[in-house]
């Protein structure tokens, strides 16, 4: 009978254990894009895209999978889909009509799959882990305050251009952009970046919208977000007549160097390098 009762007890633990987190396996593209295989509305398959700056989800005009049962209203809005992913399924999630995405993708995922709950992107075993319940094993781990606006992370970091300290930059979290660190407008032009930075190049990229838009690379001295120290950084930011950029970026090849895991109220993350911490910069 006690043998019986241990034999229970230990599988109430191991069931306990499987629902106390969950993973999300995903792979890395060339252009540092997070890929998940999803199943939407039981019958497309689609390759989408983990977009951290928004909630729900977005079809692309350029998609190379059938997605016939995104049912779109006038306004190119479908709500009410559900996305399996394994054995884990969402319901009511949003999809936008026609927004461009990274290569490889169909379109667009975002947090909604994480909703109420801290999530970890783990780039060294290339899966996503939710926890239900149990706390996440936070050693080596470093803290750093985020904010939420609409739907998007908000960091601060410093910047070094010219020699001169800058305080309190703030960048959205972009895991979409394939770059590292892409400046606003108006932190270009206050800074002068085109006059003070070893500028490498340009080119034409294309916002979700399909504009085309005129980006530098160039070189940063020094970049520090908390005590992890980057230095002759390849940044971009954007020149020409179409200056639609107004807010920083902190993009995917920053993003895959770290491994995260983001509390379920949103206001602070934690940071470990990641095996691609000293990678190559990524060059637009």
């Amino acid at each position: 009978m006690l043998k019986k009762i241990n034999i229970l007890f230990l599988l109430s633990i191991g069931f306990s254990g499987a629902k106390a987190q969950q993973t999300i396996p995903f792979r890395i593209t060339k252009s540092n894009n997070i890929i998940v295989k999803t199943l939407v509305n039981k019958k497309d398959s689609l390759h989408l895209m983990f977009q951290i700056a928004m909630k729900d989800g977005a079809i692309s005009p350029d998609k190379q999978r059938k997605a016939d049962h995104i049912i779109f209203n006038k306004e190119e809005i479908s709500d009410n889909n559900t996305v399996d992913i394994g054995n884990l399924s969402w319901k009511n999630i949003s999809f936008m009509d026609n927004q461009l995405t990274g290569p490889e993708a169909d379109g667009k995922i975002g947090t909604a799959l994480f909703e109420g709950k801290t999530f970890k992107i783990d780039y060294d075993n290339n899966q996503f882990v939710i926890y239900n319940e149990k706390q996440p094993d936070l050693t080596g781990f470093q803290p750093i305050s985020i904010m939420m606006d609409h739907d998007a992370f908000y960091i601060s970091a410093d910047n070094v251009v010219d020699g001169v300290r800058q305080q309190e930059a703030y960048f959205a979290i972009q895991s979409g952009y394939s770059g590292g660190i892409l400046y606003s407008n108006d932190f270009t032009e206050e800074n002068q970046l085109d006059k003070k930075l070893k500028v490498l190049g340009e080119k034409t990229l294309k916002n979700s919208k399909g504009e085309s838009l005129i980006t530098k690379q160039a070189v940063l001295p020094f970049f520090k977000l908390e005590h992890f120290v980057f230095k002759d950084l390849s940044i971009g930011f954007f020149a020409g007549d179409l200056k639609t950029q107004n807010v920083s970026y902190f993009g995917a090849d920053m993003l895959r160097r770290f491994i995260w895991i983001f509390d379920s109220k949103r206001n602070i993350a934690y940071i470990k390098p990641s095996k691609y911490y000293s990678q190559p910069y990524y060059k637009i």
